[in-house]
């Protein structure tokens, strides 16, 4: 978990055990992957077939337990920006099952 301190006051994508994609600044870490963001927004990547355009749903401050995380990663800021995420497309991450 220590290793998650160096991605505070960055900006981090979260795939969450519910298949959600979460982006934000790392504000927080614990030794249970409890993680503060601000700034977050979730993702919503709609499928190719679909006419809807996918979008960024505003979320602000936001606390994701750590049982429900299942990767963080670093954002690599200046691609991030130059991606219209309106016009990605994607098939659905699938969620974890619990047996």
């Amino acid at each position: 978990m220590s290793n998650l301190h160096s991605y505070v006051d960055k900006k981090v994508c979260i795939i969450t055990a519910d298949s959600r994609t979460l982006v934000g600044k790392l504000l927080s870490c614990d030794q249970t992957t409890n993680l503060v963001l601000s700034q977050t927004v979730e993702r919503v990547v709609r499928d190719p077939d679909d006419n809807e355009p996918s979008e960024e749903i505003p979320l602000g401050l936001y606390l994701v337990r750590g049982d429900n995380v299942c990767l963080v990663g670093l954002v690599d800021e200046p691609l991030d920006e130059s991606i219209n995420w309106k016009a990605v497309k994607g098939s659905a991450i699938g969620g974890i099952k619990h047996i």
